[in-house]
């Protein structure tokens, strides 16, 4: 099978605007004065519906390395809940700007370029990785870019997010867009498929091999779908814990060994004082947790890579049960940012507790390359219109949102487009 290869769009006439309504296609290459955009306000810090407020906001100007995107659809990720929170910090204490436009994710047309970009030109269909960097210090040039002092994330970090018509990234963000895929589908996968990709194959002499056993937290939400299917193209095993039985069907379709519902045990949360009768009880319901991994994995086999991100709650039984010589890495905190362990399990058996936070270009691309040639599955599970953008992030919030990744609208007018040409017949359509 072929792979996708970038077309020319075709010369097309619309008109000249200062502001475009949402789904209104521009002149391939013109950029409006102005733009419409979600956008936070420290003074609106709070839940996704009250922190996040559509306005009219002027379009990025770019630097010489530096491309805008015009933004098709994008990925609905728990930064954006975090950064209408201001929670665990404001992203106005770090960029220090006016309003803050959430969005790590996006597909979409490479709308203009700095007079430095060699790679991508007006028209290029592409995805973001949401990693930046300076790109001038040592980690940079023969390190790892995700160790750089200027390393930080697009649309958390920066104010320049996807939740908005047109976006502002570095040229290294960029990456083809799989053709065979929706808008959608391209907007919602990329940040949590490289996360997942750089805990699995990142951290050498713990990247995974053949055979090996890997717990998944969080199995059927988006960092645990595809951390199964990346799991599987090793040939190595999953075992995915679910927190809603009506999830089990969906991580077993995904290519789990086996399955596990944390609410059949009770051990959860910060660790219990060592030596108490509390600390006991929970080494009891820890140790049955455990046999329930054997159940699958056989008797006596531990596994050798605990893939983490619950964080609070699940972090002391990530620690007791994987192996002797294993890892737990962990990527996040959703449950809570205090972690607790028995470090007895850790000294004495030698574990690795690493942490790991997105991904560099090459690591994004070769998962990319996995999208591309089709060996994985989006799992995109719901798709939002524009005006419900903010909705979208209050059930990541409440935890109500389906098993897979959201993806929302932005300036594709219907769900289900493939090709820029049906996009354009389809927003003449209005």
């Amino acid at each position: 099978m072929a792979l996708d290869t970038q077309t020319a769009i075709a010369a097309y006439e619309a008109p000249i605007k200062d502001l475009y309504e949402i789904g209104e296609m521009p002149p391939l290459g013109h950029v409006p004065r102005q733009m419409y955009a979600w956008a936070i306000r420290r003074e609106r810090h709070g839940e996704p519906e009250v922190a996040m407020q559509q306005e009219v906001v002027d379009t990025w100007t770019i630097d010489s390395n530096e491309v805008l995107v015009l933004v098709m659809a994008a990925g609905v990720n728990y930064n954006g809940v975090w950064a209408g929170l201001g929670q665990p910090i404001s992203p106005f204490d770090g960029h220090k700007q006016p309003f803050h436009i959430a969005g790590s994710d996006a597909s979409g047309i490479v709308w203009a370029v700095g007079d430095k970009v060699k790679r991508w030109k007006v028209g290029d269909e592409v995805v973001i990785h949401c990693n930046q960097d300076d790109g001038d210090d040592e980690e940079c040039n023969g390190g790892d870019p995700m160790f750089s002092p200027t390393q930080r994330i697009w649309g958390y970090e920066t104010p320049d997010g996807s939740f908005a018509q047109f976006t502002r990234v570095q040229a290294q963000q960029l990456m083809p867009r799989p053709k065979h895929l929706t808008w959608e589908e391209s907007a919602c996968y990329t940040l949590t498929l490289a996360t997942a990709y750089r805990m699995l194959f990142g951290h050498e002499p713990h990247d995974l091999k053949p055979g090996q056993n890997v717990l998944v937290w969080g199995a059927s939400g988006g960092l645990g779908s595809y951390a199964i299917q990346l799991i599987n193209t090793a040939g190595a095993n999953a075992i995915g814990v679910i927190s809603d039985e009506s999830k089990r069907e969906f991580v077993m379709s995904m290519g789990a060994k086996g399955v596990i519902n944390r609410n059949e045990f009770k051990c959860w949360g910060q660790l219990p004082k060592v030596g108490s009768p509390e600390y006991a009880a929970w080494f009891a319901e820890a140790r049955k947790f455990g046999k329930a991994i054997w159940d699958i994995t056989g008797k006596g086999v531990n596994v050798d890579m605990v893939f983490e991100h619950p964080g609070e709650a699940t972090f002391p039984v990530s620690s007791l049960v994987c192996k002797k010589g294993g890892m737990v890495v962990i990527c996040a905190g959703t449950s809570g940012f205090n972690c607790t362990f028995d470090v007895r399990y850790m000294w004495m058996h030698q574990k690795r507790l690493q942490g790991s936070h997105f991904a560099h270009l090459k690591q994004a691309s070769a998962a990319n390359k996995l999208m591309v040639e089709r060996r994985l599955d989006p799992c995109m599970s719901e798709v939002f219109p524009w005006q419900d953008i903010p909705k979208a992030h209050t059930k990541m919030l409440r935890n109500q949102h389906k098993p897979g990744n959201m993806a929302v609208l932005v300036q594709a007018p219907a769900a289900g487009l493939r090709t820029f040409d049906d996009t354009l017949e389809a927003s003449r359509r209005g």
